[in-house]
C-alpha cells in the first residue's frame, strides 16, 4: 500500500526558513501532479503550491515569490522550499498526489497526514 509521508516542520522565528519533503513509502514509478495545502486552526485546507509531471508551478497569492515547489523525480520527492515565513505562515502542511504505482496502477488524490509548521517568536 502506497502512503505519502511529509517531513521537515518545526518551529521557526519569522523571516526564517524551512523545507518540506514529501515522499511516497512504498514502491511507485512516479508522481504525476503534486499539491502541498496547508490548514490553519479554524480555517479551511487551501492550495498552497502545486507542480505538474512536467514542472509546470502555481502558487497562491498569499506565498507567491517566498515558496517554492520543486520535485526530483530520482528520489521520487516533492519539496517546498519556504522564505521568509511569516506567523500567518502556522499551519498543518499536507502533501497531496496523483501516483503512478509499479506496476503501471495510478493512485489518485493520495493524502498525507501533514506535518506542523509553526512561525513564532
Amino acid at each position: 500500500q502506497v502512503q505519502l509521508v511529509e517531513s521537515g516542520g518545526g518551529l521557526v522565528q519569522p523571516g526564517g526558513s524551512l523545507r518540506l519533503s514529501c515522499a511516497a513509502s512504498g514502491s511507485i514509478l512516479r508522481f504525476n501532479r503534486v499539491g502541498w495545502y496547508r490548514q490553519a486552526p479554524g480555517k479551511e485546507r487551501e492550495l498552497v503550491a502545486r507542480i505538474t509531471r512536467s514542472s509546470m508551478t502555481t502558487y497562491s497569492d498569499s506565498v507567491k515569490g517566498r515558496f517554492t515547489i520543486s520535485r526530483d523525480d530520482v528520489k521520487n520527492t516533492v519539496y517546498l522550499q519556504m522564505n521568509s515565513l511569516k506567523p500567518e505562515d502556522t499551519a498543518v502542511y499536507y502533501c497531496n498526489a496523483d501516483i503512478l504505482g509499479d506496476s503501471g496502477q495510478a493512485y489518485r488524490d493520495y493524502w498525507g497526514r501533514g506535518t506542523q509548521v509553526t512561525v513564532s517568536l
